[in-house]
């Protein structure tokens, strides 16, 4: 299902200017953008955008009351800034699963968490990236440990030798 026929869904019968949280999980965007979402949506809260194959939020409206946004399972790599200007409010956004390489394409939202103090960023998921980190620490630590085991091998054959 397209992004537009599912916002129609979601609306059941509501003007956009009454929406509260919006869902749209799972459904495609084409040319993987946004499309459908607007200004309208003045009191959204909570936008749900799970594996849509999101790649670029240059289309997201203004959405001044927005908290919560989930972006997980898609193909973003960048453009983030994006949402320091049009979602000041954001105290939680969820980026699990996509194609964010460094930590450099979070900075804009780094300096949007720094500039409000007392409304901080709660919760910025990077799973993937802190799993790959990971993954590099156990292959350091199985080396290191797998040359020690190889270091006491040969001074025991040394010894039995001598």
């Amino acid at each position: 299902m397209e992004m537009k026929k599912r916002i129609n869904l979601e609306l059941r019968d509501r003007a956009p200017e009454e929406v509260t949280e919006l869902v749209l999980d799972n459904c495609l965007c084409v040319n993987g953008e946004i499309e459908g979402l607007n200004d309208t949506f003045k009191k959204l809260e909570f936008l749900s955008m799970a594996n849509v194959e999101l790649s670029s939020l240059a289309r997201l409206p203004s959405l001044n009351k927005l908290r919560k946004l989930e972006l997980s399972d898609n193909i973003i790599s960048g453009g983030l800034e994006v949402l320091a200007e049009k979602c000041p409010n954001l105290t939680y956004l969820n980026l699990s699963g996509n194609k964010i390489k460094d930590l450099s394409t979070v900075e804009a939202l780094m300096e949007m968490k720094m500039m409000k103090r007392k409304r901080k960023m709660k919760l910025v998921h990077l799973k993937d990236m802190r799993k790959r980190r990971r993954k590099k620490r156990r292959m350091r630590r199985r080396m290191k440990m797998k040359q020690a085991q190889n270091w006491e091998r040969e001074k025991r054959r040394w010894a039995s030798h001598t």
